[in-house]
């Protein structure tokens, strides 16, 4: 029985676990899959995650988690080793700090907030992730740099804020496309469940389109705006 008051992330993690299902047929099951989970948190996806894979689906699989709060890490550490989850370990990290030097087939983020989403998605081109699957939350990088002059829709907070969240995400899943991506933005959750409701959802295919890049740098141009996944991806090229 689900605490009412954990309804909502209940539903949230069932719903991951549908996008997750649907990536499961073109997941190598002859080897080990190895998941990255970056801003874990308490893990409640993360536990779920492993516990529907190997227990339900019989598979392979090695999953770590990323998060900066080290006594919940020392946590999911402690409920890890007590179940016997020897694949699932839990780290201490900064995401922008984090160097995996190792192969990767999926890494997901649920709501990894602001620019810590563009570094999981960096860390997924860089390492040619086979898949992506993120939900960002609390978009301020280019909200807080839009101003009322840029478009008469940032006359009004909560439709610049929205706005915002809607040219990260576009820039976002522009970039992934340059990256050799092919990407959805899909619904997550109903809006009532959480206003942070979209995913963005990549699979590798190694086919770049250029256009992406030129749409991405005319959002920046005309908005005159930075973005961070951008900065990454141009400043480690130079």
């Amino acid at each position: 029985k689900i605490v009412n008051s954990r309804y909502d992330k209940f539903r949230q993690i069932n719903r991951f676990l549908e996008f997750i299902e649907d990536i499961l047929p073109r997941l190598d099951r002859s080897r080990e899959s190895v998941i990255l989970d970056f801003g874990c948190g308490k893990s409640y996806l993360t536990f779920i995650l492993y516990y529907y894979l190997t227990e339900i689906k019989k598979m392979k699989v090695s999953i770590t988690g990323l998060d900066l709060k080290a006594d919940v890490i020392k946590k999911c550490n402690e409920i890890a080793k007590n179940y016997g989850y020897n694949s699932l370990n839990f780290e201490i990290g900064d995401i922008s700090l984090y160097k995996p030097h190792f192969r990767v087939d999926l890494i997901i983020t649920l709501h990894a907030c602001d620019v810590a989403t563009d570094y999981a998605m960096y860390h997924a081109i860089k390492l040619h992730s086979k898949y992506l699957l993120s939900v960002p939350c609390c978009q301020h990088e280019i909200n807080n740099q839009i101003k009322k002059s840029s478009s008469f829709l940032a006359s009004y907070g909560i439709v610049k804020e929205r706005m915002s969240a809607l040219l990260t995400d576009t820039i976002r899943a522009k970039l992934l496309e340059y990256s050799g991506y092919n990407v959805d933005i899909l619904e997550f959750v109903d809006f009532d469940a959480s206003p942070k409701n979209l995913l963005v959802r990549a699979k590798y295919t190694g086919n770049s389109n250029a256009k992406a890049l030129d749409e991405v740098k005319q959002i920046l141009d005309e908005f005159k705006i930075d973005q961070t996944l951008y900065k990454l991806l141009f400043k480690s090229s130079n």
